[in-house]
């Protein structure tokens, strides 16, 4: 089994990390402050054709798989961007799978290109205040009216909604009581994100403040027919297709925080002196280290066999859900380490890490809430009863 990266998976990290060397700590630092989006960073990408790294090279991407595109956002997030920098691209990345899936070529070619070269920017809006991950519940609901439909209801969490073109929309066609089975009677559509019928209400948050979240209300907003995915009904199928994937690049962009927390606590640890020496030389200092540093590298591997698995068409749900609880936790126990070894100047902006912490939370919480990856693991891998 070989672990080592292709000369082609080299070249995409390389590109990465040259198209981010214009974007350091002190720009994302400004982002943060001010809650802009990163427009610049976010064309910088497109321009370098990195959009559409997974997308078919039929429609302007390079046909390259989640593996390719785990290392670009892992690379993205490592140089300090973290999740404001990954999440300024992360939708276009993988959120159109379902339309590579089951989108029509009508559809395909309508929809793809623009994404690809950042001339439209998407948004995701599935969850709802009232629901949370019980997807089945959700009540956003689409009702057609001939050569279209008319869709009402609330979502919540939708990032970057303040500045999207269009949505990916999860709503109810069938009410709940009326189908066989509770994942029937949702339909997916990806459409114009219509302001005069949409109002996007930003949420005031911890950390990640150049990227928006926001509540949407959609008030009777019109959908057409052929910006349906897929057929009637099968929404919640059409779905699945983009969970794993958006699992794996949370992971890696996970691992990408710890790397860059763990990076500037080391250099900290060589330079600062104290009792004429320096504290990386004290094993209370460089134990935390080297442990964030293991757990950072096993989360990796997990990341790395989770997008092989997907992209060999494999079954990898536990493992792209481990690879997001694992990354996770890695990259939060790396960013408070760093913040410790920082003492004082931890809490500080000026040094960054206080920002790699505030953001590393987002992979923790979202998509899926580690408790019920822990569940899922349980019921799925050790075949105990279903809790949830």
């Amino acid at each position: 089994m070989d672990f080592s990266a292709t000369p082609d998976q080299d070249s995409i990290r390389e590109l990465v990390s040259k198209v981010c060397k214009r974007f350091d700590d002190d720009y994302w630092l400004r982002r943060d402050e001010s809650a802009e989006f990163p427009e610049d960073f976010y064309r910088a990408i497109a321009d370098a054709g990195l959009l559409g790294i997974a997308m078919p090279e039929a429609y302007g991407g390079s046909g390259l798989g989640i593996t390719e595109a785990a290392i670009m956002m892992g690379a993205i997030s490592e140089t300090g961007a973290c999740m404001s920098g990954a999440s300024s691209v992360h939708m276009n990345i993988f959120g159109l799978n379902p339309v590579v899936v089951f989108g029509t070529d009508e559809q395909k070619r309508r929809m793809l290109p623009p994404l690809i070269s950042g001339q439209h920017k998407a948004c995701f809006a599935v969850t709802e205040p009232d629901a949370g991950l019980n997807t089945v519940k959700l009540k956003t609901k689409a009702e057609r009216h001939g050569d279209h439909y008319v869709l009402s209801g609330q979502k919540i969490w939708i990032s970057t909604a303040q500045v999207a073109d269009k949505a990916l929309i999860l709503a109810r066609t069938t009410p709940l009581d009326q189908v066989r089975r509770k994942t029937d009677g949702l339909s997916l559509f990806y459409t114009d994100l219509d302001r005069s019928r949409a109002e996007v209400r930003a949420i005031r948050k911890m950390g990640r403040h150049a990227i928006d979240s926001n509540m949407v209300f959609f008030n009777d907003m019109p959908v057409p027919v052929e910006d349906r995915i897929g057929e009637e009904g099968n929404g919640f199928r059409m779905i699945l297709h983009g969970l794993n994937p958006e699992r794996i690049l949370i992971a890696a962009e996970a691992v990408g925080i710890g790397r860059a927390a763990l990076r500037r606590a080391a250099r900290y640890a060589r330079e600062r002196v104290v009792f004429d020496r320096p504290i990386g030389q004290n094993q209370g200092i460089q134990h935390p280290l080297a442990k964030s540093w293991m757990e950072l590298e096993a989360a990796q591997l997990m990341v790395m066999k989770a997008a092989t698995l997907y992209d060999q068409g494999k079954e990898c749900g536990a493992e792209a859900n481990s690879a997001k609880y694992l990354a996770a936790e890695a990259a939060f126990a790396a960013c408070e380490a760093a913040i410790l070894t920082h003492g004082g100047m931890g809490y500080s902006a000026e040094y960054h890490v206080e920002r790699y912490l505030r953001e590393c939370f987002i992979p923790r919480i979202a998509p899926v809430s580690p408790q019920l990856i822990l569940s899922f693991i349980a019921e799925k891998m050790l075949d105990l009863p279903k809790s949830y």
